[in-house]
């Protein structure tokens, strides 16, 4: 598999429009909603604008491995749609409960992949009513960034942010050198309306390059599901990975640690994070925002290692959902910091449904003072 690459000289996308549903002009008080559907999870979140910022009113969320098989066949399979769209059911419930009628439903990775896509989306319209979008890589790497935007630091020059999916991996490298300290945050922000630069007078992020890499935890676990050896199945997954960076264009360049911050978001990290701070029942307060050197990662895979399967599938810190793809996500995180090695990296439990409400509450103009 190649890695996904912009088209035309390196160029960037430009910004994909949110429909508006419902009314022109929007009430600030109304309700807006976010489905991401992964090659994993099948992911929801209900929330209100509040502020430069916005309310969680409710959510959902729930393992379906939609992508199960995915690698063998190139098709979803009957159980995993089936266990989707019993998934999403429950999401229309909700969205009918709350009354919303601003909403984007996307689906990712493993429905860009499937040659029965087109069959499967119509299926969930007949079963569900909703009306799900297969976006593309540029804008789940872009949206992903603007969730991250809170968590950068004002000191960081050079920020690199990592999306680990189930089906997918999306890095987006970004120079801030040219953006004063204090307005890095809101630069970022400002990426919802595209990585291109824009005539906007306000001061913004470079976008140096971005990739999407099609090995997420569960595509890159199926890829060495018959290597029996743990530790090499893990050092095999690591390295694999890592070859698939070849064409990023920072992959060769030698960074400094200082000003230099990796964000990550996904399963992975915060289950790594959880494990880093021995919590038992997960709780996003403690995790979200946290900052993990290279050494207590490290520290954590390690055990993760010693445990084995069976002593995985038994670690409350880990969870009964993720106990099958921990070790090859921690393959990617570890190959992340191997070829960028730096002493931080920022947890983020935040990811595209947080950049698809940010996205439509912008369109929108609901948002006190901006996108952020």
């Amino acid at each position: 598999m190649t890695p996904k690459r912009p088209g035309g000289g390196g160029a960037l996308p430009g910004p994909i429009p949110v429909e508006p549903i419902g009314p022109a002009r929007p009430d600030p008080a109304e309700l807006y909603a976010a489905l991401d559907l992964g090659t994993n999870s099948c992911r929801m979140l209900i929330a209100q604008p509040k502020g430069n910022q916005f309310h969680v009113v409710d959510s959902f969320s729930k393992s379906v491995q939609l992508g199960a098989g995915l690698e063998r066949s190139g098709r979803l399979g009957r159980a995993s749609m089936a266990r989707t769209v019993q998934a999403l059911r429950i999401c229309k419930r909700k969205l009918m409960k709350h009354e919303v009628r601003r909403m984007r439903l996307v689906a990712t990775e493993a429905c860009r992949r499937a040659t029965n896509a087109g069959e499967f989306m119509q299926y969930i319209r007949q079963e569900t009513g909703l009306t799900l979008e297969i976006i593309e890589p540029e804008e789940e790497a872009r949206l992903a960034v603007v969730s991250c935007a809170p968590l950068v630091s004002t000191k960081t020059d050079q920020l690199l942010v990592v999306d680990i999916g189930g089906g997918s991996t999306e890095l987006v490298w970004i120079d801030l050198t040219s953006v004063r300290q204090i307005d890095r945050p809101k630069a970022i922000m400002r990426l919802h309306t595209g990585f291109k630069p824009t005539d906007s007078p306000f001061p913004h992020a470079k976008v140096v390059d971005w990739i999407s890499v099609p090995l997420g935890v569960a595509t890159l676990r199926d890829q060495f599901h018959d290597v029996d050896d743990d530790a090499a199945r893990y050092a095999l997954m690591s390295w694999y990975f890592e070859e698939n960076l070849v064409e990023f264009t920072p992959y060769e360049l030698n960074q400094q640690k200082e000003g230099f911050q990796i964000v990550g978001t996904s399963g992975t990290v915060t289950t790594v994070a959880a494990s880093h701070l021995g919590l038992k029942r997960y709780d996003r307060n403690k995790v979200d925002g946290l900052r993990m050197t290279s050494e207590q990662i490290d520290k954590v895979i390690r055990e993760y290692l010693a445990l084995g399967p069976v002593g995985r599938r038994n670690d409350p810190r880990i969870g009964r959902d993720r106990h099958t793809l921990i070790m090859s996500g921690a393959a990617i995180l570890q190959a992340l910091l191997r070829v960028w090695p730096t002493d931080r990296l920022s947890v983020a439990d935040r990811g595209l449904r947080e950049g698809l409400l940010y996205a439509q509450m912008s369109a929108d103009g609901v948002l006190e003072s901006g996108p952020y």
